[in-house]
């Protein structure tokens, strides 16, 4: 079950203490009453319970009586948070809070790591699966102790911090949530994790800001929200360029969506794992590995076709090179001593040039005086 059945009872019994207090519901439509939701967090391995009540104006009327009495009816909450959402909005928590009883948080452990959890931050509710599946994230990453590991929507560090502790050598976490990022940093610490750092930012900005300067990523790792990634940010990926890309989405569909515009851009599906994260409902988590198709042979250069042509260098045909070294030196030169410049000048060419006929067959090799008049017939033309 991952309905917990000690948030049912915390939740039932504020129901009760909301018409002893005579608290109003908020209703969505007219805007009025005082109570609009209250959330439940609770740390599965520590027992640590928070109880955030978000209200529609900042006045709680008679709030420690109010928390007297839950805490008389459930003394093992640890914390209670008033959260405060004036807004027309379809949001559940708003940018104010206060902390009426404990210490604002709590703690859960995770992989043998232990994580603060604020009433901001999100952390998944299903704690045995999602050991699964971050296993398997952190599998697909492939980390052997050299790779810079970029965790964008990190939230609080989860994946992030499991990775540094499992063979990252440096974990960049970025994420727009300040109060996450803020639990990210605490995590770190708490955790003594020096090889991680995480900053407050919007992650698509940050990877094109890497990009133009030179910079260099091995995984990224992305667990957007269920209405998916952005073309913005898969196309900073694609620009900065990563061997591996560790996609983990709790939404097939928009998962199918991003997997079909990423693929066009240089990427391809290697794996992909589901995880049954809401046992007897619709929703799935998948875990998806995409990497770069030829890293090394795929390369975005600027070119100016244009220009070369008209300067007449860099496009060079064999014939052309003759005609220069002939009219400037008043040698001949053969393709096959051209070939043999233009290998020593580290430029490719094709293996038949420089391939005997026989085993018992030897190539002339190119003359010193008509290797540097080819030599300055390349540079002439640009191409070394």
């Amino acid at each position: 079950m991952i309905e917990d059945s000690k948030a049912d009872a915390i939740i039932k019994d504020i129901r009760g203490l909301m018409k002893d207090f005579k608290f109003m519901p908020y209703d969505e439509d007219t805007h009025r009453g005082f109570i609009r939701h209250v959330l439940v967090k609770r740390g599965f391995s520590t027992n640590e319970i928070m109880v955030v009540i978000v209200t529609g104006t900042p006045v709680f009327p008679a709030k420690n009586n109010f928390v007297k009495a839950l805490l008389k009816l459930h003394p093992e909450i640890t914390t209670i948070i008033h959260n405060i959402n004036p807004y027309q909005t379809n949001l559940v928590l708003g940018k104010q809070e206060k902390v009426l009883y404990g210490k604002g948080f709590i703690e859960d452990k995770l992989l043998g790591l232990t994580f603060r959890i604020s009433a901001k931050s999100f952390y998944q509710i299903n704690p045995s699966q999602t050991e699964k599946l971050y296993r398997i994230a952190i599998e697909y990453a492939g980390l052997t102790g050299k790779e810079t590991f970029f965790d964008s929507y990190c939230g609080t560090g989860t994946i992030g911090l499991i990775a540094a502790k499992n063979g990252a050598a440096r974990v960049i976490g970025v994420e727009l949530n300040k109060d996450a990022v803020r639990d990210a940093i605490s995590n770190a610490r708490r955790n003594k994790i020096s090889n991680a750092y995480f900053v407050c930012a919007d992650a698509t900005d940050f990877i094109i800001e890497m990009a133009e300067h030179g910079e260099h990523v091995d995984v990224i790792m992305m667990d957007p929200p269920r209405a998916g990634s952005t073309e913005d940010f898969l196309d900073a990926v694609v620009k900065l360029s990563p061997p591996k890309v560790v996609y983990v989405s709790c939404n097939p569909e928009t998962l199918a969506r991003d997997l079909a515009y990423i693929t066009k851009h240089g990427y391809a599906v290697q794996k992909i794992q589901p995880v049954d994260m809401f046992p007897h409902t619709a929703h799935v988590e998948t875990v998806c590995l995409l990497v770069l198709r030829n890293p090394v042979t795929h390369i975005n250069i600027d070119v100016d076709v244009e220009e070369m042509v008209q300067d007449k260098r860099g496009l060079a045909t064999y014939g052309q090179i003759k005609e220069y070294v002939l009219e400037h030196s008043g040698l001949k030169v053969s393709s096959l001593y051209i070939a043999q410049v233009k290998q020593k000048c580290g430029i490719i060419e094709r293996e038949n040039y420089n391939k005997p006929k026989s085993e018992d067959a030897r190539q002339p090799q190119c003359p010193p005086e008509k290797e540097r008049a080819i030599t300055e017939a390349l540079k002439y033309f640009g191409m070394i």
